[in-house]
């Protein structure tokens, strides 16, 4: 039997909001698109979301392409930190980049996570922070460890420092 190539799409679960929040995503990620979307007609789904009726009701859901990986918005139920997506960095611009964006209306939280104004779950990590957690001497996870412990969003150099043992 031929094995058949799977993709993993993650489908987010907004109380409200999904397809503003199709929009927020594709804006912040570069090389994003929006795709289809679908809509409950007048009269069906979340009675409490009747008065934001439009285009024909309320969205079903909206799907997007984000960085290439397919997503889809849709609404009935609340996020929790259950689920996040973590973002490689490579460079402190980038962690820059999208701890500014992600954390616009939404909030900062300890050790490179955040919830944006949706409430979805982010981690903005370096890319190298893989290797520094990974080294077999645990002197050096340990610096590292209690430096990020100190962190909301990462500092790569403060980084850099603690896992060469240099004092911040």
């Amino acid at each position: 039997m031929a094995l058949t190539k799977h993709k993993i799409t993650p489908c987010l679960w907004f109380d409200t909001g999904a397809e503003e929040a199709a929009k927020f995503y594709v804006s912040v990620f570069k090389n994003s698109k929006l795709g289809k979307i679908s809509r409950y007609g007048k009269g069906r789904g979340d009675p409490r979301q009747e008065a934001r009726l439009r285009d024909g009701g309320r969205v079903r859901n909206r799907r997007a392409a984000v960085r290439g990986a397919q997503w889809r918005a849709t609404v009935e139920f609340k996020l929790s930190e259950a689920v996040s997506f973590q973002v490689h960095c490579d460079t402190q611009e980038q962690i820059d980049y999208f701890w500014n964006a992600l954390t616009k209306e939404g909030r900062e939280q300890p050790c490179g996570w955040l919830k944006d104004k949706f409430g979805v779950s982010w981690q903005i990590v370096p890319t190298v922070l893989g290797k520094m957690m990974t080294d077999s001497d645990t002197e050096i996870t340990q610096r590292v460890t209690n430096a990020f412990l100190k962190m909301k969003k990462f500092d790569l150099a403060k980084l850099r420092q603690a896992y060469v043992g240099q004092a911040a």
